[in-house]
């Protein structure tokens, strides 16, 4: 665990700074910011979009700006708000109603946003699901979810087995032509010009669902996580606090809606900031992401240490070609962001990337790197203002500094999920007995309160009495000068003495061999407690990822059993 402190990002903050927010945090506060406080009507859409949409110095500002191909469109919030409202128009005289389902199959483009926020303004669940999503996956997700619109193209349409939209009756074509497969095929763009800009806005209670997403499945099978409209006090406190984000803010989340971080913080936390969202749909290559970084004059970026992975392993030289002098904040999410990331990006980027995390299930950023903090390297940072984390026992005790246990919160902030999808039983398993609401994350905290990530609790092995998580044995491995990644796995042997199985992939220009295997093995077992040793090694192309960048170690443990994986990772044993 690397302790190295480095200072804040702003040199005239004080560390005193985040204990004194903390002491003076309130919700209430937050909540003070925003129109429903003084008029009793809450909905999303109106704290987002129309009050900035009414004010004359906001209405012109961009709201969206999405690029793809070299071309550029611009929204400002009055026209996002227009926009809405024609396709809230569109969704009530197709059928849709408050309560209601609309699963969004699409790939990135603007109609998502105006379609989440017409589903907001009606009271519609907004539910987008990726489209790379193997059809057995949509079934079980649409046909879970129950909706009564699904929003698509024509060949993801096709693509979709029938049994999946047996109990949904609108069928919303972006494009044309129908391809007459349901009764209930509409084409928008002939729909929407039919449509008048005047409708009313649904007001409605905070726990209201605003959004259905399902999980990527990396702990287990795909859940729909439930959240509402009040959830906008927590989307705007951490978007003030982490990320920087304020009134003119150029902010870019590499993301797409159907993974969380696209819908919380590709659209609604910007938009409560009065600030103005970059959406890139061009695939990714490094001189794109630079390009847009560049282009927009983005001032914060939310990225993935993935990301940031490709980017360093493109090499310096690349980066020196773009005007980057915009950019005054980054932030990760998504996975640890190893420390030779964040050197990497500090030393070419100019800036010190601040790791952050949550879960679908929290709603919004729970630990943090704030840019008024010191930052250690690896470290997740502390707890946003507003929210308490600990490391507990399996007694849902409070261990003490520098002790692994999962990382649990105490229930109260506002963006907690409202449930799980027609799953009550499943939802209630996040709650511990004594209060606490358990993440499935490993974690240790050190004696200043920094916490610091260790893989998922079903990932922990046991050696004699000690638990050891795979992080720890992976940055072993990785300190070979030939491994890019590693994940390792414990395989059953005998009670106490469990078989690691590590899976490695190498840097390029490196070819595996028989000797390698062994020197990767010896070079990260003598950095390793006495007890813990690496029986197996395989080397292969790639591992297994969920779509954010975790490594789905459950894959792993089913390739192992020769099991189907889901994702299919090419093995090259040696």
């Amino acid at each position: 665990m690397i302790r190295v402190r480095l200072a804040p990002q702003n040199p005239d903050a004080k560390l005193g700074d985040y204990e004194e927010a903390r002491r003076r945090f309130s919700w209430s506060d937050i909540e003070s910011a925003f129109t429903w406080k003084r008029t009793g009507k809450l909905n999303m859409v109106q704290e987002a979009v129309d009050r900035h949409a009414a004010d004359p110095l906001k209405r012109d500002r961009p709201a969206l700006v999405f690029d793809r191909a070299a071309r550029s469109q611009s929204f400002s919030f009055t026209e996002l708000s227009v926009l809405s409202r024609r396709w809230a128009n569109l969704l009530r005289a197709t059928g849709l109603k408050s309560g209601d389902r609309l699963v969004v199959l699409l790939p990135l483009c603007p109609d998502i946003y105006f379609a989440m926020a017409a589903c907001a303004r009606l009271g519609v669940i907004f539910c987008p699901l990726f489209t790379s999503l193997p059809p057995t996956e949509l079934k079980d997700r649409i046909l879970n979810a129950s909706p009564k619109g699904i929003l698509t193209l024509p060949d993801y349409l096709e693509q979709l087995q029938p049994e999946a939209l047996q109990t949904t009756p609108v069928v919303l074509l972006d494009q044309g032509p129908l391809p007459g497969l349901y009764s209930g095929e509409r084409l928008v763009p002939d729909i929407l010009q039919q449509m008048d800009e005047r409708v009313r806005t649904r007001w409605l209670p905070p726990e209201a669902p605003l959004y259905l997403l399902y999980t990527s499945g990396s702990s287990g099978p795909p859940k729909g996580v439930v959240h509402a409209h009040g959830d906008m006090a927590g989307h705007l406190a951490t978007a003030r606090t982490v990320l920087d984000l304020g009134e003119g803010s150029v902010f870019w989340a590499d993301c797409e809606p159907a993974w969380v971080t696209g819908t919380v913080y590709g659209a609604y936390a910007p938009w409560l900031c009065a600030a103005t969202t970059i959406v890139q749909a061009a695939p990714f290559s490094e001189a794109t992401w630079y390009h847009t970084l560049e282009k927009h004059r983005v001032s914060v970026w939310y990225t993935t240490p993935a990301t940031l992975q490709r980017l360093m392993e493109a090499g310096p030289d690349l980066v020196r070609r773009y005007d980057l002098s915009h950019l005054k904040h980054i932030c990760t999410v998504g996975e640890r962001l190893p420390p030779e990331s964040f050197f990497w990006a500090r030393e070419h980027l100019g800036l010190s990337p601040h790791d952050t995390w949550w879960m679908t299930e929290t709603g919004m950023i729970c630990l943090a790197n704030f840019p008024f903090l010191a930052i250690k390297p690896g470290a997740l940072g502390k707890p946003v203002p507003g929210v308490e984390a600990a490391v507990v026992d399996e007694q849902g005790d409070p261990l003490p500094p520098m002790s692994m246990g999962e990382l649990a919160l105490r229930p109260g902030w506002p963006a907690m999920m409202r449930g799980i999808w027609r799953d009550e039983i499943r939802y209630r398993t996040y709650f511990h007995e004594r209060g606490w609401f358990l993440t499935g994350d490993m974690a240790i905290a050190d004696d200043e309160g920094y916490f610091f990530h260790q893989g998922r609790m079903d990932d922990l092995i046991k050696v004699g009495v000690q638990l050891v998580g795979p992080y720890e044995i992976e940055q072993a491995l990785c300190r070979h000068p030939a491994v890019s990644e590693a994940a390792v796995i414990a395989k059953a042997d005998k009670p106490g003495v469990p078989l690691i199985k590590a899976y490695i992939t190498c840097n390029r220009g490196i070819v595996p061999s028989r000797r390698l295997n062994r020197e990767i093995r010896a070079l990260a077992e003598s950095g390793l407690s006495p007890g813990i040793h690496i029986r197996e090694l395989v080397f292969v192309e790639s591992l297994p990822k969920t779509l954010s960048g975790k490594i789905l170690r459950r894959a792993l443990r089913a390739l192992d059993l020769g099991l189907p994986a889901g994702d299919p990772t090419r093995l090259k044993d040696v």
